[in-house]
């Protein structure tokens, strides 16, 4: 561990166990996030949970060798010329990313420190997430601050709280029983993904640099670098051919698209019919909020990376932001188009360059769909 994540660690513990910092700054959110974790330790010490928890530092590798046997950083033309399709977009204006029921990686709305404010005065979705699920704490011992081209999964953590409320007006709300299936390594079956955006971006955030760096944060953590094999034989990659090379996004195979390809993959061996092959992408805003990023940017951003990560669907919760009232009418839009992750990364480099310039003050959606009505 660097010394300054050593210092990070050090500096929440030694506030969340201090007395004194709990009458200085108190709040009712506060005493409500310490309520949860006195919950936690209750329900372990009348019955300790059983299985295991897995900790996982994904990297997209900053160099390019021949013989690798993983995903490297794309770069900007790698999303400029891919034909992967498009993945299922379901917009969900109510409901938590936590409550969903498909089994789906859940994604985290990190700090570039694991956890951010959650031993701290933070309580928004990141700390929240790990007031509920406490042995995601155990994570900000051991794992530094994450690079650019860095994200950390994490798989079998329990749910022990229920809680109402965001920010200012989050309450523990009683005791939660988690009824998560088991995987084959004695996991429960819910997968956290933590990734960090950028914060308080600004007008910077339509820069091609920094939309390629958001675009590549949700691809690494969508990415299942395990399957890079299966991933090679879909996309007929040979070994001298890197992944954020042309030939791995210009591919069309028996006369058909690599629409058609990745839908029919299953009867090359039947890799894809695997259930660990069918686990999509559940979020919602991430790097808004808070971290100030435009809520439909961010939206495309994730749904790019998602499809690109060969990920079945992703399923948005809104959390009935007003900036989304249109998602699900132009995510139907774009699918009925049959747009492609080139197509629709084109399309926000483009809106990008303009708003960048100064050309469009409009959002993105209202951007791509004048019908829309604009935005305020």
């Amino acid at each position: 561990m660097d010394a300054v994540s050593a210092f990070w660690v050090r500096s929440n513990l030694a506030w969340c166990f201090s007395p004194r910092s709990l009458y200085d700054s108190y709040s009712e959110n506060l005493e409500n996030k310490v309520r949860c974790i006195v919950h936690y330790f209750q329900r372990i010490c009348s019955q300790m949970p059983t299985g295991f928890v897995s900790f996982e530092r994904k990297l997209l590798s900053l160099e390019h060798h021949p013989w690798q046997s993983h995903v490297s950083y794309p770069n900007a033309d790698f999303w400029t010329k891919s034909t992967i399709p498009l993945c299922p977009f379901q917009v969900h204006s109510l409901g938590l990313i936590e409550d969903q029921s498909t089994e789906a990686h859940e994604v985290d709305f990190a700090n570039k420190y694991l956890g951010g404010g959650a031993l701290h005065r933070g309580c928004v979705q990141e700390e929240i997430r790990f007031m509920i699920n406490p042995e995601l704490i155990a994570g900000m011992l051991f794992l530094p601050s994450m690079e650019e081209n860095e994200a950390i999964e994490i798989v079998g953590v329990e749910r022990f709280s229920n809680y109402t409320g965001y920010a200012s007006s989050f309450r523990f709300s009683g005791d939660y029983v988690d009824k998560r299936s088991i995987d084959f390594l004695g996991r429960r079956k819910t997968r956290i993904v933590a990734i960090d955006a950028l914060c308080s971006p600004g007008m910077k955030q339509y820069k091609l640099k920094y939309l390629l760096r958001e675009t590549n944060k949700a691809f690494c953590g969508f990415l299942d670098q395990s399957k890079y094999g299966q991933y090679k034989r879909l996309f007929n990659i040979t070994d001298s051919v890197q992944l954020n090379e042309a030939p791995f996004t210009s591919i069309e195979t028996n006369g058909g698209s690599m629409r058609e390809e990745v839908r029919n993959s299953d009867d090359k061996g039947g890799e894809f019919l695997d259930p660990e092959n069918c686990i999509g992408i559940a979020t919602g805003n991430w790097g808004c909020g808070a971290f100030g990023g435009d809520p439909e940017v961010k939206t495309i951003i994730q749904w790019l990376a998602a499809s690109q990560a060969l990920r079945p669907f992703i399923s948005y919760y809104t959390f009935g932001l007003e900036a989304l009232q249109s998602l699900a009418q132009v995510s139907r839009w774009i699918i009925l188009h049959n747009w492609n992750v080139g197509d629709l990364w084109n399309m926000l480099i483009e809106y990008s360059s303009q708003k960048l310039r100064g050309e469009t003050n409009l959002g993105f959606f209202t951007w791509l769909l004048p019908s829309l009505p604009q935005r305020a």
